[in-house]
């Protein structure tokens, strides 16, 4: 998705130097009266240490500028310690005053260091730093919640046309077809559930995931694909699945799942001595545990990951647009087992 001119970086960077280029010209650009110089102190040395003294002052206030903005502001005014704040806020303050008194004596010595001098003109440059520095962050966090809503809300549409391409495997169809031509032949009892398993997990991905789903609906589809798949390897793969029943207010974005069950069935069987396959999912206190394990060949999982990599990296990039900081995904191998170990925040 196109950023418009106004998000991008070099926009955001530019605007920063000129306002800073700004900042640091007003010494030049508003000329210091000088009538309190005392005879032995001529103004030209008077005017050096001036801009000495305002160029090391704003470097300060520089750092205070950016320390607003990424510290004290997400750290203390988003989480409401306001007093904290305001605390830091004087200690900023208490800080610049000391910084200036210690130039203020390096750079025009023998001159008496007024404090009230320091609030007249130093007060007002502070208030509005901490104004500007406090507009910025906000701004800049709307900025990033739009992106990342739109971002979010072009994913979503992205994901619902492209679930039947990318989510569940075409071959997968095709062998669960196959198997079931078999069983018609041998008019088998097992054909009219398999159908039916067929046709809920068809229509779970066709009509019911356009927006959040409950839980217990996906691991309803996760069982459906499960079932099948066992129903086709038999006893060639040892499958275990244990997904427990959920609580009906627990919602979840669609078809975040199914991607690592069919990476298991994909790369858990075939040439494996003693292919296993084990599916748990659980929920406690509003967090959802979620693991695949299955084992592998090394040789064989070369080969597939160079297409599979790329559907864990859309996997991850939903959630990470999705659930934010609200998950945690990790993808190990171990001793030829794959295990990936996920949790999410429930609402």
């Amino acid at each position: 998705m196109a950023k418009q001119w106004h998000t991008r970086k070099w926009v955001g960077v530019s605007l920063h130097f000129l306002f800073w280029i700004l900042l640091f010209s007003l010494p030049y650009l508003l000329r210091p009266v000088t009538g309190n110089a005392t005879a032995t102190h001529s103004k030209e040395f008077f005017t050096r240490g001036f801009y000495r003294l305002n160029f090391v002052n704003n470097l300060l206030r520089v750092v205070f500028f950016y320390a607003n903005a990424y510290l004290f502001i997400p750290g203390l005014v988003y989480k409401r310690k306001y007093s904290e704040y305001l605390l830091a806020l004087l200690a900023a303050l208490g800080v610049m005053l000391a910084w200036d008194s210690l130039f203020f004596n390096l750079f025009l010595p023998g001159m008496n260091y007024q404090v009230w001098n320091f609030f007249v003109f130093n007060l007002p440059i502070f208030v509005f730093l901490v104004i500007t520095s406090a507009a910025f962050r906000m701004i800049r966090d709307r900025i990033e919640e739009n992106q990342r809503a739109k971002e979010k809300e072009n994913e979503n549409l992205k994901t619902e046309l492209s679930l039947l391409r990318s989510q569940v495997s075409p071959h997968f169809m095709f062998n669960i077809m196959n198997n079931m031509v078999a069983l018609a032949r041998k008019k088998s009892e097992l054909l009219e559930p398999s159908l039916i398993k067929l046709s809920s997990l068809l229509r779970y991905m066709l009509y019911e995931t356009e927006t959040k789903v409950s839980l217990q609906k996906e691991i309803e589809y996760l069982q459906s694909y499960i079932d099948l798949q066992s129903q086709r390897f038999g006893d060639k793969v040892k499958i275990r699945s244990c997904m427990e029943h959920v609580d009906e207010h627990y919602q979840i974005e669609p078809m975040l799942l199914i991607l690592f069950v069919e990476n298991a069935f994909k790369h858990g069987t075939g040439m494996i001595e003693d292919a296993e396959i084990d599916i748990n999912l659980k929920t406690e206190n509003q967090m959802m545990y979620f693991s695949v394990r299955n084992k592998f060949n090394p040789a064989e999982t070369e080969v597939k990951d160079k297409i599979s990599g790329i559907g864990l990296m859309n996997v991850q990039r939903r959630l990470a647009l999705l659930y934010d900081k609200k998950h945690s995904l990790l993808i190990t191998k171990q001793d030829n087992w794959f295990i990936v170990s996920l949790q999410i925040v429930l609402h």
